[in-house]
């Protein structure tokens, strides 16, 4: 069995080094569109913005921020902005990002399973967002601190890959792909083993990088919600979704909202993310 502590110390090696992966990938076609979200002409997905709601003045935790642009779209939207991300090169990141944009924001560089404890505020909204609870061991620990890190009757709103999407082998056979065949590869339900891969960046797949392997868990709906309910959350709704916020196959084209779908001739529409909303009691 892999070490977490190994294996997350792995994770953060990686991060670290895409943090300036991610900033040169303005202008690439799946790279981050900084300056559009320096300048405001971007905002959340259509996903987010539908379901989020108004956060004008709401405090707002956003757990595992990378260099902080989503961040910067919530700062945009009136919220009182906090980020927390264990790369310490993306939170400098994200407060010469903000310096840049004129905005005001917190940075804290610290484990989000230390959240609690590093962070002595309690919020109104923890944001939670595309490509993170992958990253973590223990959901149930995470929901703990979701749960902590609210004040009573805050909220979590997560927007995230969906883990029966995550199952798809997306080497497989481009040919096989295009006939409607993608292999299962990865596992739906958690196991307490890491899931070991070794790929290229998916904001910049020509970067050349020493880190290219990462440590990966998944988490079935059942323990995402079952960890919320003994964290002492009210689940308010679930929404399941065909796009996701990345290429996650190769086959998959770019709908008119920036999001991946699979092709329109694809034989059935399957779950590529998951969003909902929580509660805490009051």
């Amino acid at each position: 069995m892999t070490d977490h502590l190994d294996a997350i110390a792995a994770n953060k090696a990686r991060w670290e080094e895409v943090v300036d992966v991610h900033l040169r990938s303005d202008g690439l076609e799946d790279g981050y569109d900084i300056a559009g979200a320096k300048a405001g002409t971007n905002r959340l997905t259509v996903i987010e913005e539908a379901e989020l709601g108004p956060v004008d003045g709401l405090d707002v935790l956003h757990l595992q921020c990378h260099f902080g642009l989503d961040t910067l779209r919530l700062r945009r939207l009136g919220a009182r902005v906090t980020g927390l991300d264990f790369s310490a090169k993306a939170i400098a990141a994200a407060r010469v990002l903000f310096e840049d944009a004129g905005e005001t924001g917190r940075f804290v560089e610290g484990d989000v399973y230390a959240a609690a404890d590093l962070i002595q505020d309690r919020f109104d909204l923890v944001f939670v967002n595309w490509g993170a609870i992958n990253w973590l061991p223990d959901i149930f620990a995470w929901a703990r601190v979701v749960a902590a890190c609210l004040r009573p009757g805050g909220r979590l709103y997560l927007c995230e890959s969906h883990p029966a999407g995550l199952m798809f082998d997306h080497e497989s056979d481009l040919g096989e792909m295009v006939r409607g065949r993608v292999a299962l590869r990865f596992p739906y339900f958690h196991r307490p083993e890491p899931t070991v891969l070794e790929e290229a960046d998916y904001a910049d797949p020509d970067a050349q990088m020493a880190n290219t392997v990462s440590h990966e868990w998944s988490h079935p709906i059942s323990d995402i919600l079952n960890a919320l309910i003994q964290a002492g959350m009210n689940l308010e709704w679930l929404h399941e979704h065909d796009r996701i916020a990345w290429k996650l196959l190769p086959i998959m084209e770019k709908d008119e909202h920036r999001l991946f779908r699979l092709p329109p001739d694809f034989p059935i529409r399957v779950p590529l993310s998951l969003s909902l909303s929580a509660r805490k009691s009051s």
